[in-house]
């Protein structure tokens, strides 16, 4: 299995973290690629490669939420960190108009920037959106050549029907683990051909409701990618080494991955 975007960066993991990647092995997570939302956490995530040379690799953007930071120099810097070996995709970027923590025309012009980059620099982008109301499918249609996975979807049958159309893979987390707010999600996840599947933790965010028991510090990992696994296998009818096997290879295809 691939956990193709957890946030390793995050302060939750400053002190256990070759734990975590000692669990995530045990479960059989043959590789992770670390998220960057910023400058500084791109950078984190790239050295955190580094450490772990094989193992990781990440992703170097910046969020919808820090897109006002977005100048010239932020992206010639951003630049730089996704030159990096260890950089596989351009994101985490995209329109977020549920927060609104930045104005929506600069999550737009930040958002165009980047899949410009990812665009000159060969690499897929790493992509977020939520509640944009089909402004980001909008800008995406600008940009017809490039390979993009939406993150962490959680929408409609009829939405993941327009990022299918464009060509995009579909990145599905712990969300599909929670019999709630995962429902409408769970029941069009069939809709996802095999060739465009991929499976993510977003940890230390959405931790899988399904565990029992559950983990007293509530923070999602790694090494429970499993549990999104087998949602998405008896959601979709197929066995648990069916959608292990697809996943992985689309992740290798995406990223380009080598092993």
């Amino acid at each position: 299995m691939i956990d193709i975007g957890a946030n390793l960066t995050d302060k939750t993991f400053r002190n256990d973290l070759d734990d975590v990647l000692a669990r995530a092995k045990r479960a059989r997570v043959n590789h992770i690629v670390v998220t960057g939302t910023d400058l500084e956490h791109s950078q984190r995530a790239v050295e955190l490669c580094d450490d772990h040379a094989g193992y990781l690799s990440s992703t170097a953007g910046i969020h919808p939420h820090n897109a006002t930071s977005v100048q010239t120099p932020t992206i010639q810097q951003l630049t730089e960190i996704a030159r990096n070996k260890c950089v596989v995709a351009i994101g985490e970027t995209g329109l977020d108009y549920f927060r609104n923590f930045s104005p929506r025309l600069d999550q737009i012009s930040a958002f165009e920037t980047q899949l410009q980059l990812a665009m000159e620099l060969k690499l897929p982008a790493f992509i977020h959106d939520r509640d944009s109301n089909g402004e980001l499918l909008a800008v995406l249609k600008n940009f017809p050549q490039l390979t993009a996975v939406i993150h962490c979807f959680t929408g409609s049958a009829s939405l993941l029907q327009d990022y299918l159309d464009l060509g995009l893979y579909i990145g599905i987390t712990g969300w599909i683990c929670d019999e709630r707010r995962g429902w409408e999600l769970y029941q069009c996840v069939s809709l996802i051909p095999d060739d465009r599947l991929l499976m993510e933790t977003d940890s230390p965010y959405l931790l899988p409701r399904s565990m029992k028991p559950r983990p007293r510090s509530r923070r999602n990992e790694p090494a429970f990618l499993e549990h999104v696994c087998i949602a998405l296998a008896t959601a979709r009818e197929q066995t648990v080494e069916h959608v292990q096997q697809i996943t992985q290879e689309n992740a290798k295809t995406l990223f380009g991955l080598n092993f």
